[in-house]
């Protein structure tokens, strides 16, 4: 009797479980635009002392189609500050049966390797059911033991778009004494607190539904719910700090760099050889940030105190490589050397990224380490991990965005250049020949400058002469076409500029069809921009940079034609920006002027149909043709 009741006991255990992860429980508001659905979350976070951490983290996942595959690994990571353990996993199929479970043998142990790191601090432990029988569900758990309460876990639990969230929670533990800081952002509900012999902080998700994306939508971090804790006292290794300012956080870079300036003698010698005589700050440091750029290259390595300390200014001299850290370091120790005030700076790195959240001191948000040299009310900004870039620009990699300047005192907010819509320009001058056959040779002339110009600055640097002819041969809309020609020249500056050149010869340009030809004038910067207005907009719309584009585009046709048909000229201005475009023919000369304005904005979603008339004129006039036909003879 007692083994019926057992057995009958397993079943029910059983059969629950399945309940429990079946897709059909998924209400289908949260399958809409999803490939992944999260069934489950529990991360929960211990602070038990200032140097131990421990935190837990429990998640079902279920994988809807094969776009959803991205969602179906496990992986984290460990090193000598944080250490993995107790990792357990499980597969199920689309009724909530368990297929598998993850063995030990089956976890892959392998280096943190990112490609470009000669060395890293961590190393990483993942796992795949690599399982294709859609839908189905994964199941991970896991623990970690951070030996520092300066890295605290972040809770984002919609991971990105066409991710829903069926439930998810969030558990923070600390000492009654303790306070623990912390920063919601799109996310109002408040966390449920508990006080008593610890004091728990509990926030909770349910029925999170998948963001489609949208054109010109805003960073997903301005849009998902995401919750940040920051440490109040910390540690991390040896050192001690107070994050609850910018001067605290930044106090420890201040602390971990202090000692790691001494420049051998060589490199002394070097420094005097190059600057004295030299008059003005912004000329020696243009001298010394090329001579740091020819001596050097980047090269990470991830090692000491979680990959935040920098390698000593003689490391970098005699091995003439470092990170990003190592470099900036030693181009401050450089700059030191030469009588000139400079700061290592810490900054969130990478196209569109917004930077640091002001009033939330933490480190959570940094990625990269700069330099700047102030300069009265016009400092000077060096990217040190570029053998290329000029003295003082930024651009779309870390331009206009908050960051940490390091001083003796501590850490300060300050601000990245921005860049007006002035300084991003393309100027691009066309002049074309097109024969009776509808044949075309076309000579190009472009000025691009600040933004505008990384591309081409990249074409230069970055491609060899090959990818380069394909990249050009594979850019216009021409149908058949080849750049049989190309020139580029660089000057260097703040706002650093490209002088491009291509010869452009194309079979079938225009289209002649009986005693008509047919001209598509602007066939170097096409507007490739169509919006539609199925769904309603959820989002504002976000320009993240200004431009300003000029186009002459000059043309002749053979003598045989004259003009048939000429479009109107196109003139647009509102809050997206500014566009005009004239069309003139003078005998069997075709002229045509374009230009395009754009600052940077916010604008509220409920303009977003205007924005698609806006568009939509602007793609006709791109792609409008000017009609001729055969003189009668």
């Amino acid at each position: 009797m007692k083994k019926i009741l057992w057995f009958t006991l397993l079943i029910g255990f059983v059969q629950v479980k399945a309940q429990v992860y079946n897709v059909q429980l998924i209400p289908d508001s949260l399958k809409k635009n999803a490939h992944a659905v999260k069934r489950m979350e529990e991360l929960h976070v211990t602070i038990k002392a200032l140097n131990k951490v421990v935190v837990t983290n429990k998640y079902a996942i279920t994988i809807l189609d094969e776009l959803g595959d991205r969602e179906s690994g496990y992986i984290n990571s460990y090193s000598s500050m944080q250490d993995l353990s107790s990792i357990e996993g499980n597969l199920y199929d689309a009724f909530g049966k368990k297929l598998k479970s993850v063995k030990k043998k089956d976890i892959i142990d392998a280096s943190n390797s990112d490609g470009f790191s000669l060395m890293l601090d961590s190393r990483i432990k993942k796992h795949n059911f690599y399982c294709r029988q859609y839908p189905y569900t994964i199941e991970y758990s896991d623990e970690e033991e951070i030996n520092n309460s300066y890295f605290l876990p972040t809770w984002m639990p919609i991971e990105g778009a066409h991710f829903s969230v069926q439930q998810s929670k969030f558990i923070v533990e600390t000492a009654p004494e303790y306070e623990l800081r912390i920063k919601q952002l799109n996310f109002n509900k408040s966390p449920q607190i508990t006080k008593g012999k610890t004091n728990t902080y509990s926030w909770e998700l349910t029925n999170g539904k998948a963001i489609e994306k949208e054109p010109l939508q805003p960073p997903m971090n301005e849009i998902l719910p995401i919750v940040y804790i920051g440490a109040s006292d910390f540690s991390l290794g040896n050192y001690t700090g107070d994050m609850r300012s910018w001067l605290g956080l930044g106090k420890l870079n201040s602390n971990l760099n202090k000692g790691r300036d001494e420049l051998p003698d060589n490199i002394k010698l070097d420094i005097h050889k190059i600057v004295d005589g030299l008059n003005g700050n912004e000329e020696k440091v243009n001298k010394l940030y090329q001579y740091l750029q020819a001596n050097t290259r980047y090269i990470s390595v991830q090692l000491g105190i979680g990959g935040w300390q920098p390698f000593d200014a003689k490391y970098v001299a005699a091995n003439k490589y470092g990170d990003c850290k190592a470099l900036s370091n030693y181009m401050v120790s450089i700059l030191k050397e030469a009588g000139i005030k400079a700061h290592y700076v810490v900054a969130t790195a990478g196209e569109g990224e917004k930077g640091l959240v002001e009033d939330f001191p933490s480190p959570s948000y940094f990625n990269h380490v700069i330099t700047c040299v102030p300069n009265g009310k016009d400092s000077i900004w060096l990217e040190c991990t570029s053998q290329n870039n000029p003295a003082g620009y930024m651009g779309t990699f870390t331009g206009n965005r908050k960051v940490m300047l390091i001083a003796e005192d501590g850490g300060h907010v300050v601000q990245t250049p921005v860049l007006s819509a002035k300084d991003n320009i393309q100027i691009r001058k066309t002049k074309a020949v097109v024969k009776s056959d509808g044949s075309m040779l076309a000579d190009v002339n472009t000025h691009f400058s600040g933004e505008q110009q990384e591309l081409q600055h990249s074409l230069i640097h970055d491609f060899g002469k090959e990818d380069r002819e394909k990249y050009l041969n594979n850019a216009l809309t021409l149908p058949t076409y080849e750049i049989d020609r190309s020139n580029y020249t660089e000057t260097p500056g703040r706002i650093p500029v490209v002088e491009e050149y291509l010869h452009i010869q194309s079979l079938n340009y225009a289209s002649v069809t009986g005693k008509r030809m047919f001209l598509f004038p602007n066939f170097v910067n096409q507007s490739k921009t169509r919006l539609t207005t199925d769904d309603e907009r959820k989002y504002p719309i976000s320009f993240k940079s200004a431009f300003q584009d000029i186009d002459t585009i000059q043309i002749d046709v053979p003598e045989m034609y004259q003009l048939e048909s000429l479009p109107k000229q196109v003139s647009i201005h509102n809050q997206f920006g500014n566009f005009d475009m004239s069309f003139a023919v003078t005998n069997n000369h075709v002229e045509v002027i374009r230009t395009q304005t754009r600052n940077v904005a916010v604008i509220p979603p409920t303009d977003y149909a205007e924005l698609v008339i806006y568009f939509d004129k602007i793609y006709k006039a791109d792609h409008t043709s000017i009609v001729f036909v055969k003189k009668a003879e």
